[in-house]
């Protein structure tokens, strides 16, 4: 089984047990965070249920590992001739998440 979802602009296809890297979030090491935005589920049989946009009352779960930051890149700008030369640094912060939970909003509510 896997699931679809979207978060901070971008979609990541996850299963249970995934380790994945998501746009930093307002949640402690250890906290558990739903991900209401659900694209489309691929259940264990092969069957597609895709939300236009989203699924109603289906969510992913998952539980916060790590709050950190990207390695850093490089922005070098110049203008050829010129003697224009710039160069920057940026790190991107960034929530690492496991994921615990595919499915219905009500199983997942009794379950935990």
């Amino acid at each position: 089984m896997y699931a679809v979802f979207a978060s901070g602009g971008k979609q990541h296809r996850v299963e249970i047990g995934n380790l994945i890297d998501v746009e930093k979030l307002n949640a402690d090491v250890g906290d558990s965070v739903t991900f209401p935005s659900v694209l489309a589920v691929v259940d264990d049989d092969g069957q597609l249920q895709a939300g236009s946009p989203y699924l109603e009352n289906t969510l992913v779960t998952a539980e916060v590992v790590q709050q950190a930051r990207a390695k850093k890149t490089i922005v070098f700008k110049s203008k050829r001739r010129k003697g224009y030369k710039r160069k920057l640094g940026h790190r991107q912060s960034f929530t690492r998440v496991k994921i615990t939970a595919i499915g219905a909003a009500e199983e997942q509510s009794d379950g935990t």
